[in-house]
């Protein structure tokens, strides 16, 4: 057996494995352990084992993960979350659909806090959909922007995603970071035109507010942002020392969570206890992080073994002289793998194959980490297993029926061609910053 034909008999295993229902780490690991002792040797095999480990616990660029896990966690458990909420309600309510809107805004508000799309959409769940069918606002609207904004966090900085991207590819985390400032507000401006002008065209979406729940005070509004200016401190502190070359991502990250709790005591909201489980909640989270990431090392390097990265690699020089036929080819794997698998598991899965792709073609992979972030997190809302989706339908039971909220989600999956229309064909969105550091 040649060594692609080998590759992609591990690829269909890896698939069939988790088709079963086995966790996407030991997937991987299990598939690259005989596939290397089919390669090789069970003792290459075996030492691989061994090494992986500590070759993954050791990369000093992983060491971020935590940290930011931890400054979100941290950001959540102290409340911040509903001043952020009470804040953009009282700033956009007037607007056609302003709770939607203001949902929308918040997330994109949290997301810069939390780095993970689970958490925002988990967060504003609770937060934002019980106001808005109070309101009267459509079940569809109302589920559909929180399992759609919560996206977001896997492009404003800190985002989780880039940083592992960046890891396994060997790309600079810190451009990378900046790379998702103007992808994320680009998605949450297109996000807040569609709401507008559907429920400007349909005002049975979004009954309008009584006038003394609009906000249309200003001294209110202003008085609003009082308790959320020190995640207007922290976001701007983070963006602005990445971009100004202040510190690394990790020394970000690290500054982060120490601002975090100095920001939560300086509020009398940090005590023992909210401590310990934003310590306990950042420990698991990266703990399964990891293991996923000990698999996907072993498959890449079995992958590398038998040479299919390369084969493929060599396979794109019929498409070099039209990137475009790559980039659409491309697209159309993420989002069918995205519809069944959990975004890490994409991102460790393809990266090995896609990017000596894209290389060949000689596409800058800054660009290409936003756009494979970008179709990962759209994963997130497509079914069958579109996992914020479910993250809704976890904490609405039964107010909300499932078709329901994936109906919602519909109308943003339509932003998302138009924002991805957008990225792929003028990459100086996602690169200006990038280039101008």
């Amino acid at each position: 057996m040649t060594g692609p034909l080998l590759g992609a008999f591990g690829l269909v295993a890896v698939l069939g494995l988790i088709a079963l229902r086995l966790p996407i780490g030991v997937a991987l690991g299990v598939t690259a352990f005989f596939g290397l002792a089919i390669q090789r040797n069970i003792n290459v095999a075996l030492s691989v084992v061994q090494q992986t480990p500590f070759e993954v616990a050791a990369n000093w660029g992983l060491s971020a993960i935590p940290m930011f896990i931890l400054m979100g966690a941290i950001a959540h458990n102290t409340g911040i979350s509903h001043s952020l909420f009470r804040a953009a309600r009282l700033w956009f309510s007037q607007l056609p659909g302003g709770l939607a809107v203001s949902t929308n805004m918040a997330s994109a508000g949290f997301a810069a806090a939390s780095g993970s799309s689970v958490a925002t959409a988990a967060t504003m769940s609770r937060l934002a959909i019980p106001e808005m069918l109070k309101a009267g606002y459509d079940k569809g609207l109302a589920s559909g922007v929180v399992a759609s904004a919560g996206t977001l966090g896997a492009l404003i900085p800190p985002s989780i995603m880039f940083v592992i991207y960046g890891v396994f590819a060997e790309v600079s985390i810190t451009k990378l970071l900046m790379a998702g400032v103007l992808p994320g507000l680009l998605t949450a401006t297109v996000y807040t035109i569609m709401i507008i002008t559907r429920c400007k065209l349909n005002p049975k979406l979004a009954p309008a507010l009584p006038l003394d729940e609009r906000g249309t005070i200003w001294r209110d509004r202003w008085a609003s942002l009082m308790p959320v200016w020190p995640l207007l401190v922290l976001i701007i502190g983070i963006i602005g020392g990445l971009y100004g070359g202040l510190f690394t991502p990790t020394e970000a990250g690290a500054a982060g969570a120490l601002l975090a709790c100095i920001i939560a005591a300086s509020q009398g909201r940090l005590n023992f206890q909210v401590l310990w489980t934003s310590v306990l909640e950042a420990v698991t989270t990266t703990a399964s992080l990891l293991f996923v990431a000990y698999g996907a090392v072993m498959f890449t390097k079995f992958l590398a073994l038998t040479g299919m990265p390369a084969y493929l690699g060599s396979l794109m020089g019929i498409w070099a002289l039209d990137p475009l036929l790559l980039v659409i080819a491309a697209s159309v794997v993420y989002l069918i793998l995205g519809m069944f698998l959990d975004p890490l598991g994409v991102l460790l899965l393809s990266l090995p194959i896609m990017q000596p792709m894209f290389a060949a073609v000689g596409a800058d992979p800054i660009w290409l980490g936003v756009i494979i972030v970008k179709y990962i997190e759209i994963g997130l809302l497509t079914p069958p297993v579109g996992f914020n989706v479910y993250v809704v339908k976890s904490v609405v039971g039964d107010t909300i029926p499932l078709g329901t909220i994936f109906r919602g989600v519909g109308w943003f999956l339509l932003c998302e061609v138009i924002i991805m229309a957008l990225l792929i064909g003028f990459p100086q969105i996602s690169l200006f910053l990038p280039n101008s550091m």
